[in-house]
């Protein structure tokens, strides 16, 4: 397949063509309002005294043997975990807690800090762990002590501040709980009494985790917003089937810059994911916890549903917008259309978009439109469809998925680091994987190797979340794409 030079990032290789099969004979469209109560279904696929100095996420995991920078401290020979070839395999919940507190000869490892908080909320809240932590950090270190080693505690201090600061910058949403921020303010104030620099360095964490806390509130305002304006002008079109006269291609007429606004879309509703929200969608009760109303609180897992409407609404939009105009020769540009842009997604990086605007060409709506289909020339789309294709558990679509990551790592432009996974399939792959092995072993040991795969899988969406998309905004075009009315396929 001829691609046309680009300005963009290096396009990722396409595999060979498969073939686009159509699945209905009926050529006349048949998409229809959605129920009052309907919900999208998501599309998934089947079946010293400095400041300690940590790396970036992308070379937390970055070895290919397993856990290699969990090193056993001198503090673990009580016996509380269990060790091999120097890696930590497993321990008790109360001796993890204990591993993850810094002393004056000792600060735990980014990896064991991201996994442990990230796994330790499917044995208890975050705010009974942080209880904790405080109570280590005073008691243990004399912080509460007026007559302590003033020595001791500007040793350990800047390790706790840091410890704080890694909790507060990667996981924010675990301090909408009242009792945390005020344990976090708490233990800060500890730290910061009587010394200005840790003082100056407490109000700057602080701030900055208000500041992200206060973005996510204003950020689920805007989804409010958007969901009541595309409800409003659903209801409008139920009434009134020609109220709307625009199309996609009149608001955008390049594929590519439709592309790039997609990108938008999908990374800003990425950055907002929370990575212990890919934890919190399996919490259950911990039978080991004696706590019966430990888990009655609802899972928050908000900003990960709402990336999967996201997808959802992508999908009925192309399917949509095929099948509203009335003639068959607009509706096979439109759908010539749909494929150029997924092009361009693929070639981005951001298969998210790629796989929701396959799947909406995909829905018998849109399928079984043969003498639309007749008229478009569907090698490009057989390439996609081909790259896309489920079988051998997405064989082809990891490969592309690897050589964009790898395009990331080495990148020489912010456009050549965006990576956007397919996102139903991440979540896919956590939810097997945390299926697949028990959280407890059976001497009542937290399987502390399980939820290291766990945080590697999640640290590399992480590093992908972070980047910022390079592309210029148009408002314009990302009004339409949120707001639009769109149909849902008619099951029948």
């Amino acid at each position: 397949m001829d691609v046309p030079p680009q300005t963009g990032p290096t396009p990722l290789p396409l595999l060979d063509a498969g073939i686009f099969q159509h699945l209905e004979k009926s050529d006349q469209p048949r998409l229809c309002p959605p129920a009052a109560s309907a919900h999208p279904v998501p599309v998934s696929p089947s079946p010293g005294e400095s400041m300690p100095q940590t790396p970036p996420f992308s070379a937390m995991f970055d070895s290919s043997g397993y856990n290699r920078n969990l090193y056993q401290s001198a503090e673990d020979s009580c016996g509380g975990l269990y060790y091999h070839d120097n890696n930590l395999l497993s321990g008790s919940l109360e001796a993890l807690i204990q591993h993850l507190v810094p002393n004056v000869d000792y600060y735990p490892d980014r990896t064991y800090i991201f996994t442990f908080l990230l796994s330790s909320r499917l044995f208890m809240h975050p705010y009974e762990l942080m209880a904790k932590v405080c109570h280590l950090c005073v008691e243990h270190q004399r912080l509460s002590d007026p007559s302590g080693d003033k020595n001791q505690i500007r040793k350990i201090a800047p390790k706790i501040l840091q410890l704080l600061t890694e909790w507060t910058e990667t996981f924010p949403y675990d301090f909408r709980d009242e009792r945390m921020m005020r344990n976090l303010k708490d233990l800060a104030h500890r730290i910061a009494s009587g010394e200005e620099t840790y003082r100056k360095n407490v109000q700057q964490m602080i701030q900055c985790l208000i500041r992200k806390l206060a973005a996510l509130s204003q950020y689920e305002e805007v989804l409010a917003k958007i969901s009541s304006t595309s409800t409003d002008r659903l209801t409008v079109l139920k009434t009134k089937p020609q109220s709307i006269q625009r199309d996609i291609i009149t608001v955008c007429s390049d594929p590519y810059t439709l592309a790039q606004q997609l990108t938008h879309i999908e990374l800003e509703r990425l950055n907002y994911i929370g990575p212990e929200e890919f934890v919190q969608a399996f919490v259950q009760k911990d039978p080991l916890d004696n706590d019966k109303s430990c888990y009655s609180e609802r899972k928050k897992t908000r900003n990960l549903e709402a990336y999967v409407e996201w997808f959802n609404r992508l999908s009925y939009l192309v399917a949509t917008e095929i099948c509203m105009p009335v003639k068959k020769k607009h509706r096979a540009r439109m759908i010539e259309y749909f494929i150029d842009v997924a092009r361009e997604c693929f070639n981005i990086g951001n298969f998210n978009s790629l796989m929701a605007i396959i799947s909406g060409m995909n829905m018998s709506p849109v399928s079984r439109l043969k003498k639309t289909w007749a008229k478009v020339k569907t090698a490009k789309f057989d390439v996609l469809e081909h790259q896309m294709d489920p079988s051998s558990n997405f064989y082809n679509y990891r490969t592309a998925l690897r050589g964009a990551a790898q395009r990331s790592l080495t990148a020489h432009s912010s456009r050549e680091k965006i990576v956007i996974p397919f996102f139903s399939l991440l979540i896919k792959d956590i939810y097997f994987l945390n299926e697949g092995c028990a959280n407890r072993l059976p001497n009542g040991h937290v399987n502390f190797e399980k939820f290291w795969e766990l945080a590697k899988q999640v640290s590399e969406f992480m590093t992908w979340k972070q980047v910022e998309c390079p592309f210029e905004r148009d408002r314009k075009i990302l009004q339409y794409l949120l707001t639009i009315p769109v149909f849902s396929e008619d099951g029948g």
